[in-house]
């Protein structure tokens, strides 16, 4: 899931993200991947086998509408197709969630261990498993990276080029919108090591 900017309204655009989304779909032989609105942001989710779009590009005519929401089929293609990527980064990201959530609960509760063994040992122990357990993160977003590469630039920029869905003078943007949504994950890998970093601090 990323965040990106709605961009400008096009109505010359010949429809909307999610019409866009709905015609990929179809074309790849997925008709029984839905499209929805989504308050979460833009994603596919591969257990519901649904591509979500934001409201505003679900509904709205723009460059970044259209480049998003190629974006989000080419994650359902991925998946339709058990690209190895796509495969290793769903692996990784059922094994590490419920670590996820212990690793939050240890760090909460690190300074309660503190006073409770009044000794620096037992909660350093908990202290450097949370830390371990955040590094999970930093390896879902490695495994993400180049799965988020290929959805932009291996899938969703040649389609929208060979499909005429964007005048010539459009797909500049477009690879902008696109790009940034890989790098999206780049900027969550650097925080979570922010994360570590002020917890070992501490």
């Amino acid at each position: 899931m990323c965040w990106r900017r709605p961009g400008p309204p096009r109505p010359d655009l010949p429809g909307t993200g999610a019409d866009l989304a709905r015609h990929l779909l179809d074309e790849a032989g997925l008709q029984a991947v839905r499209v929805e609105p989504s308050a979460q942001g833009d994603h596919y989710d591969p257990e519901a086998r649904a591509v979500r779009l934001a409201p505003e590009r679900h509904d709205g005519r723009s460059v970044a509408a259209v480049a998003v929401a190629a974006h989000e089929v080419a994650h359902a293609v991925q998946h339709a197709w058990g690209e190895a990527g796509f495969r290793r980064r769903q692996a990784l990201v059922r094994l590490l969630l419920p670590l996820q959530r212990g690793a939050q609960i240890l760090m909460i509760a690190a300074p309660l261990l503190l006073l409770a063994f009044r000794a620096p040992v037992p909660p350093l122990l908990v202290i450097g498993l949370a830390v371990a357990l955040l590094a999970g993160r930093v390896a879902v977003h490695a495994v993400t990276l180049p799965v988020e590469f290929d959805a932009s630039f291996g899938k969703a920029l040649p389609v929208l080029q060979r499909g005429g869905y964007l005048a010539p003078a459009d797909l500049p943007q477009a690879r902008r919108v696109l790009r940034a949504a890989a790098l999206t994950y780049v900027a969550a890998a650097l925080l979570t090591l922010l994360d570590i970093a002020r917890w070992f601090r501490r």
